[in-house]
């Protein structure tokens, strides 16, 4: 093996043998990296910074400004926050641990790694979700394969026309060279690449066999001979509260500022601990002279930093700083090898993948060199990592390395946890009582958000505002739709509570009774408080249920369903709602949950769009809270999200009108329906084992296909202005510009409301054949203004 290029490359990169990876034989090991070789912190650091001054030179100040930097798991944590440092930007890098609470954005895979899965867990979803250059960092450009996954990934779900990929080398042969242009030149983006070295790498075409001869000729390295073990000291550091310990979660530009403020006197308390073992300055051992401080896989940059401050405050050339990894890498201890020690210990950190449990720290043993020995190490590891197989165990990390330096001081820092907002509770929020339904929204009940119909309409097309931004003005009911209110009341609350009994007992089959309740805000949560009741009626189980926000365009409430995951198994939660129309919630819940860990089954009472596979009946009927607004809805308002009254850590918002309480028939309605169950209890029975039975339920989006053809048919270029179904028809009549009102063939007295209604807004009912839906109301295409596509925005249709 030999490499080739950049007179620089040597300087920074030697060759190493990798074990028990097939796909790739050699290991670039670089000396500026501080993961495999101990190197002086400012060094690591510099290299860093380099990179980053020079991609902000690239960039200029505007788009330097907009920049994120991505760092890629696990080599190249601490590079790429130091890169970020140097181009003064936020930075966020790729990991191999879940965090739970934390539903990943994304991932990706690097195909020639031993442990190939990252995972994208940012606190803030939309950290990724600008349109500024996004700078990838590497340790080495390779193949750019890894580079090439990414971009293809995050390109999907927020395109953006410039990248940059930064490796301290790139290696990349021509053909790699035009692979990534081309793929550049198709997602319509541009390309840069900044790297301190560039060359190659030359390899015998039997590199992976010889490889292998040579590792099992290798003669397994003695293990020193045992000695007192040096003593351990703990140093409890004065970590900031809520200042990340790494970019895991996303490392803003204040987080920098905050950890850069405290560094001096958090190395004043390593040099300290150092003393109290006799290996600080005036220490009673006397001094050390080499101090290594030694990171944790993932956890690179802090360590980084704080070894760079005590390298400022012992003074001279006294620290070094590396990390352990999981790279299996072979160990020869001559001079001209750049792996000559190794130690192997089990993974202390609860490791959730099926990889190897084996961890590795090198050249931090000695070996047969003793001027390479080190007089003290500070290991800093995060508190998820500080568990019994870090102490205890013959082979464990913290035992080991106790025999090969004179002292060890361990600095435990705590894991960033994104802090989570609390839910809200009725009777202070919503008119239900505490015990039924945990709001997970913020409380905007004292902004002003309502506007009327015709300004709200007005501002969503003239200004391109999203519907959820805003809020229609909402009014206690008129007489007449109170009883129009009741009159359908008292016609389906037996079929309601049929349709609840056999959604729940088919929950219960297929979930188990661990069940987790999530009912879509608002209208779904009338169901979900009915579903959680039956539950308690039939079988006396008192199931969490919980609100959550979820808007046409935007996805689902992010930090609701890291509230979820932080108190809940994922594979546990429901999510619930009334009806589906022609299916646009249900495909946005989906793509929304992707990768989450999250189940999409979304379960509904009535499913006439045929899209989900969880519904009590598939026929199209009026659930009675479709009639109202906040009043049959515990007196909570549309959910909202704006930005300057949304923030990254916030639930999305809503309002309790508690001034409507005159008019609030939210639990009058679910007396009504719980008033049925006993007697519908033995045929939702029935109806839960028939569904249990079927041989396919598998959704055949018939309504969606229904709308496609109205729409055609029509002459309107949106299907979102075609509302499907008894519920979005009557809405359509109560709150919008309806144009007309298509009714099945047949439909009869189910849709007397609907023929009221419309003719009391001069509406035209046409009976047509062939429906999904017992009727479909069409929005004027033409007048409302209103009118918002699939993104949530105003769209504009044609009138025929």
């Amino acid at each position: 093996m030999a490499l080739t290029g950049s007179e620089r490359l040597p300087e920074l990169v030697g060759l190493a043998l990798r074990s028990g990876n097939p796909k790739r034989a050699h290991l670039l090991v670089s000396s500026v990296l501080g993961k495999h070789v101990p190197q002086r912190p400012a060094v690591v650091h510099g290299a860093g910074l380099e990179l980053g001054r020079r991609v902000r030179e690239l960039l200029g100040p505007a788009a330097a400004a907009r920049a994120v930097v991505l760092g890629y798991a696990e080599t190249a944590t601490g590079l790429g926050h130091s890169v970020a440092d140097g181009l003064d930007a936020p930075c966020l890098h790729s990991t191999r641990r879940p965090v739970p609470g934390i539903p990943p954005l994304g991932g990706f895979e690097e195909e020639h790694s031993h442990a190939t899965g990252h995972l994208l867990l940012p606190a803030d979803p939309e950290l990724l979700a600008g349109n500024g250059p996004l700078v990838l960092v590497d340790d080495e450009l390779s193949t750019g394969r890894t580079v090439l996954n990414t971009i293809r990934e995050l390109h999907r779900r927020h395109p953006r026309d410039h990248y940059v990929a930064v490796a301290l080398v790139d290696l990349r042969s021509a053909e790699d060279r035009r692979r990534l242009a081309a793929a550049a030149t198709e997602l319509g983006a541009r390309l840069d690449v900044v790297a301190t070295a560039s060359g190659g790498v030359d390899l015998p075409e039997d590199i992976v066999a010889r490889a292998e001869r040579l590792i099992a000729a290798v003669p397994p390295v003695a293990l020193p001979p045992a000695v007192d073990p040096a003593p351990l000291v703990r140093v409890e550091l004065d970590w900031p509260a809520g200042l990340p310990d790494g970019g895991r979660h996303g490392f803003t530009a204040q987080d920098r500022e905050r950890l850069d403020a405290v560094l001096p006197s958090l190395a004043g308390q390593l040099a300290e601990a150092l003393a109290g073992t006799g290996a600080g300055a005036g220490g009673a051992g006397g001094a050390a002279e080499r101090v290594l401080v030694l990171g944790f896989e993932e956890l690179m940059y802090a360590p980084l930093r704080l070894a760079e401050a005590l390298a400022q405050r012992l003074g001279g050339d006294r620290v070094r700083y590396s990390t352990t990894t999981r790279s299996p890498v072979l160990a020869v201890d001559d001079p001209g090898y750049a792996i000559r020690t190794r130690l192997v210990f089990p993974a202390h950190d609860d490791p959730q993948d099926d990889g190897s449990r084996d961890r590795y720290v090198y050249n931090v043993a000695p070996g047969a060199d003793g001027a390479r020995r080190f007089d003290a190490v500070v290991l800093v590891v995060d508190d998820v990592a500080d568990t019994p197989a870090l102490h205890q165990g013959e082979y464990a990390l913290l035992r080991q390395l106790r025999q090969v330096t004179d002292r060890v001081v361990l600095a435990v820092l705590p894991s960033h946890r994104p802090a989570l907002p609390s839910p809200l509770y009725g009777p202070e929020f919503s008119s239900y009582r505490p015990e039924e339904v945990a709001w997970l929204l913020k409380d905007l009940s004292d902004v002003p958000l309502e506007a009327p119909t015709e300004e709200r309409e007005e501002a969503v097309q003239q200004g391109g505002a999203h519907y959820a931004e805003s809020l229609p003005v909402e009014y206690r009911p008129s007489p007449e739709y109170q009883e129009l209110f009741h009159q359908a009341l008292r016609g389906s609350a037996r079929r309601m509570a049929l349709a609840v009994g056999t959604v729940a007992e088919t929950l219960l089959r297929e979930r188990g009774p661990g069940l987790v309740l999530a009912s879509l805000a608002r209208a779904g949560t009338p169901v979900g408080i009915l579903v959680r009741r039956w539950l308690a009626f039939a079988h006396g189980l008192s199931v969490p249920h919980y609100a959550v926000s979820i808007v046409r365009g935007r996805g689902i409430d992010q930090v609701a369903l890291r509230y979820l995951a932080a108190h809940h198994r994922a594979s546990d939660v429901v999510f619930v709602d009334g009806w589906t129309g022609k299916g646009a919630i249900t495909r946005e819940l989906t793509d929304a949950l992707a990768g989450t860990g999250f189940d999409p089954d979304l379960a509904v009472l009535a499913d006439p769009g045929r899209c989900v596979r969880t519904y009590g009946t598939r026929d199209d009927f009026l659930i009675p809270s479709a009639c109202l607004n906040s009043t049959v809805s515990g007196l909570v308002s549309r959910t909202v999200l704006r930005a300057g009254l949304i923030g990254p850590g916030d639930f999305h918002g809503a309002k309790h009108y508690a001034e409507l309480a005159g008019g609030d028939v939210s639990e009058a309605f679910l007396a009504a329906v719980a008033a049925r169950f006993d007697e519908v209890r033995a045929l939702a029975v029935e109806e839960a084992d028939r569904l249990a039975a079927a041989p396919d339920r598998t959704p055949d989006w018939a309504g969606w296909a229904a709308v496609e053809r109205i729409s055609a048919e029509y002459g309107i270029d949106n299907i979102n202005l075609v509302k499907p179904g008894v519920g979005e028809t009557t809405r359509v009549l109560l709150r919008r510009v309806p144009w007309r009102v298509l009714a099945r063939r047949g439909a009869g007295a189910d849709l007397d409301h609907v023929r009221l209604l419309a003719a009391q807004r001069g509406v035209p009912v046409e009976e047509v054949d062939g429906l999904p839906y017992s009727c479909v109301g069409l929005i004027h295409p033409r007048y409302s203004r209103g009118a918002t596509g699939e993104s949530g925005r105003a769209v504009r249709g044609r009138e025929s």
